[in-house]
């Protein structure tokens, strides 16, 4: 059974899609006392509130009446943003050659081994990403996201 991530992603994409934008990724969290179903968009020239506002408005009712979320939420739509979190690999197949910042729960096994690192992402399989010349499992990483050099 797909998880509520992507039962919405799948109800909610055809209405988005319909109004120009595309969707980045769907999470659902828990956060303290509070669940967050967040929302993100984009578009070739970026997002702005009244886009956000747009498809706030569009797809507040699919959300209610699918009513795949038993528990009170809040729902955030929002852009990506220019340092994007990459968590699937439609976001990573995007973000190959690019600068990457990768956060791991530990520090790699190799020497000089750290537990964070910036560098080029060359390819990605199901248990690895490949960053220059360094294989990090994916199951060590606990954030990576794309590098913007400010």
């Amino acid at each position: 059974m797909a998880s509520i991530e992507e039962r919405i992603e799948e109800l909610v994409t055809p209405k988005i899609e319909k109004l120009g934008y595309n969707v980045y990724d769907v999470q659902y969290a828990k956060e303290g006392k509070d669940y967050f179903l967040r929302i993100f968009i984009d578009k070739e020239n970026g997002i702005d509130l009244n886009d956000c506002e747009k498809v706030n408005n569009e797809i507040n009712d699919i959300l209610d009446e699918a009513d795949y979320i038993k528990e009170q939420y809040f729902l955030e739509i929002s852009s990506p943003g220019i340092e994007r979190i990459l968590r699937r690999d439609k976001h990573l197949e995007m973000a190959k050659g690019k600068q990457v910042e990768v956060k791991l729960f530990s520090k790699l096994e190799i020497e000089n081994g750290k537990k964070e690192y910036v560098g080029t992402l060359k390819s990605f399989d199901n248990e690895a990403i490949y960053i220059e010349e360094i294989k990090i499992l994916r199951k060590n990483i606990s954030n990576m996201k794309l590098k913007y050099n400010w």
